[in-house]
């Protein structure tokens, strides 16, 4: 039997962000399973987003601690990931979303996020093709934007890899072992290894993951669309990543042409809250869509942190926001599974949560 002090299942942001974090803090006997290709799960459709601006401020700090990655990861992983820090521009239609928006701009300039609530006239100017005669507010805040998720995925793996850390794709997990209330391995179609760590790092695949060894987790996918035009609709080259909150629509810029997207599944019904806000939208051709699944937990917030089955760690659940967390995220498994001091407190994220009646609902949800 194989062994390793680690075993990773998930070959995507997370999955790699842990495996790199690990040989950071000097932990390669790391095994990083991934049934496909690197990214080729949720992460390799995802828009790419990297926000500040949530209303729970603990998904603020998990950005705000990510950030400095984003910004440095070519340095870090020799690996560029065309980060774009254009800023998010929120649009706000509702009284009760402006309530919730001001209250969040003041929980984050605390932490020093530089957000700020601006006039419609400056919105305008930031992206001038938008319909904002109906828009009660708008937020903004220039350190957000969005990267290549694909490319984050293959510069931790590549990084990892040179640090020592096995990577194995094309290599799915068929069971957790555990003996005695602690995991003691995994099984895959290649054979069996023995570990004293086991991270379930799988997106929607987690909960299947975690019952083979005797824990719940409340995971479970909903499928996002996401289209891209070849043309851009006059919105300009360096215009923030801009949202739509009552509707949840968003667009930005993706080279000479217009990524966007919503909550609908079809274009015929994603067409009238894109045409309200983006009435350019209406005559420009679909070069392409894809799907994906967010990984969704009951409250919207994630689920990391240590089992109660020894030896079992979990990230998942980000219910969209596992891109931009994913450094912060890697980092903190990494601690935990070396029994080092956590820079972030994460103990409010366990999954354990909902058991104890404890969820905390994040608002701001895309």
């Amino acid at each position: 039997m194989r062994t390793a002090e680690v075993v990773i299942i998930g070959g995507g942001c997370v999955g790699t962000s842990v495996a790199y974090h690990l040989a950071a803090l000097g932990c390669t006997d790391v095994v990083l399973l991934e049934e496909g290709e690197l990214g080729g799960g949720s992460t390799s459709k995802a828009a790419g987003g990297i926000r500040l601006q949530h209303a729970d401020e603990l998904n603020c700090r998990l950005v705000l601690r990510s950030l400095p990655e984003f910004t440095s990861f070519a340095e870090l992983t020799g690996v560029p990931i065309d980060f774009k820090q254009v800023g998010y521009l929120f649009l706000l239609d509702r009284a009760d979303d402006v309530a919730v928006f001001e209250r969040a701009v003041r929980m984050q300039r605390d932490l020093g996020i530089p957000t700020e609530t601006i006039d419609l006239d400056r919105a305008r100017e930031l992206v001038p093709p938008i319909r904002a005669d109906d828009l009660l507010a708008a937020t903004f805040c220039p350190w957000e934007g969005y990267a290549a998720p694909e490319s984050v995925v293959q510069g931790y793996a590549a990084a990892a890899r040179r640090l020592g850390v096995t990577v194995r794709t094309g290599c799915g997990v068929t069971g957790v072992r555990t003996a005695a209330g602690r995991v003691t391995g995994v099984d895959t179609a290649e054979g069996p290894i023995a570990a004293r760590a086991v991270v379930c790092a799988a997106g929607v695949g987690s909960a299947e993951i975690a019952r083979q060894a005797g824990y719940d987790l409340p995971v479970h996918g909903e499928a996002r669309w996401i289209h891209f035009s070849g043309a851009d609709g006059g919105v300009p080259a360096h215009a923030p990543l801009t949202i739509d909150f009552s509707t949840g629509f968003y667009f930005h810029r993706e080279g000479p042409g217009l990524l966007f997207g919503g909550r609908e599944r079809t274009l015929e019904d994603l067409a009238l809250p894109a045409v309200r806000r983006l009435p350019a939208i209406a005559d420009l051709p679909i070069g392409s869509s894809w799907w994906g699944f967010y990984d969704m937990s009951p409250d919207h917030n994630a689920m990391i942190g240590a089992a109660p089955v020894e030896g079992l760690y979990y990230a998942t659940g980000f219910s969209g926001h596992g891109f931009q967390q994913s450094p912060a995220v890697g980092e903190h498994l990494a601690e935990l599974i070396l029994d080092r001091e956590p820079t972030l407190d994460l103990t409010p994220l366990s999954a354990d949560r909902f058991r104890r009646g404890m969820s905390r609902a994040e608002k701001v949800v895309i």
